[in-house]
């Protein structure tokens, strides 16, 4: 079993900036690779952002590559997505997830899910 618990949504400016917090628990966490999916309201979920366990390779969804950067502190075992350049569009309870060793090609296969915080974009 995996926890995850996100942290940092809250209500930024068009242009603004905002780091989630994704802090993973239980047993073998360290091997997990840990991704962000967000939902926004009316849409159907869609994924933004993976890290995987080993080499730490990345991957983002073309909408957010180049603004959102997301990394892993393993001492910590914690994942940030630090997002910048932010649009009305980016929008949405964003979820952490969890997926062993690989990021999987969609976020129908992560297994362990966190609860969601939720980002606002607006003026």
């Amino acid at each position: 079993q995996v926890q995850l618990v996100e942290s940092g949504g809250g209500l930024v400016q068009p242009g603004g900036s905002l780091r989630l917090s994704c802090a993973a628990s239980g047993s073998f966490a360290a091997y997990y690779a840990i991704g962000w999916v967000r939902q926004a309201p009316g849409k159907e979920r869609e994924g933004v952002s993976c890290i995987g366990s080993g080499d730490g390779s990345t991957v983002y969804a073309d909408s957010v590559n180049g603004r959102f950067t997301i990394y892993r502190d393993n001492a910590k075992n914690t994942v940030y997505l630090q997002m910048n350049s932010l649009k009305p569009e980016d929008t949405a309870v964003y979820y952490c997830a969890a997926a062993l060793y690989y990021c999987p090609n969609d976020s129908s296969g992560m297994v362990y899910w966190g609860k969601g915080t939720l980002v606002t974009v607006s003026s």
